[in-house]
């Protein structure tokens, strides 16, 4: 796993080390409250005991700040913890950061992408293309 260090949406700092030990689930999404990012965030949360049940811990990722993430868990009864990458580094480090075309044009922007750690924090899966209305069901059935 990328070593990072960012807020969470309680204005915490969260460490990659804090998630050795752990089964972690880290998912990459562009914006709080968009359509794909509130369905993926859904499904990952009406399908949260599955995934405890799994042994995973769950986290998502955006560029969002830590007041927007804060809103966006509460607005929608998120279990899980957001971080703020504001920054960009930690999307960056782990290649969820690029071009992408939106609106016909090609831009920098976050990359949808789901990135699935063992214990020890070394990377087992990674999912590109996310299937957001699923997104739960895609990491629980891989």
């Amino acid at each position: 796993m990328p070593s990072f260090e960012v807020l969470d949406q309680d204005g915490n700092t969260v460490k990659s080390a804090d998630f050795i030990g752990k089964k972690t689930i880290i998912y990459f999404y562009p914006k709080d409250n968009t359509s794909g990012c509130t369905a993926e965030a859904c499904s990952l949360r009406d399908n949260y005991a599955a995934l405890t049940a799994a042994g995973y811990n769950v986290v998502g990722v955006s560029k969002d700040s830590v007041k927007s993430h804060s809103g966006f868990r509460s607005k929608h009864n998120l279990p899980f913890t957001l971080l703020a990458d504001t920054t960009t580094k930690m999307l960056q480090d782990f290649g969820a950061w690029g071009e992408k075309k939106m609106y016909g044009k090609t831009v920098l922007g976050t990359l949808r992408r789901t990135f699935i750690f063992d214990e020890e924090g070394i990377l087992t899966r990674i999912i590109e293309k996310v299937d957001t209305k699923n997104a739960a069901s895609q990491i629980l059935e891989g």
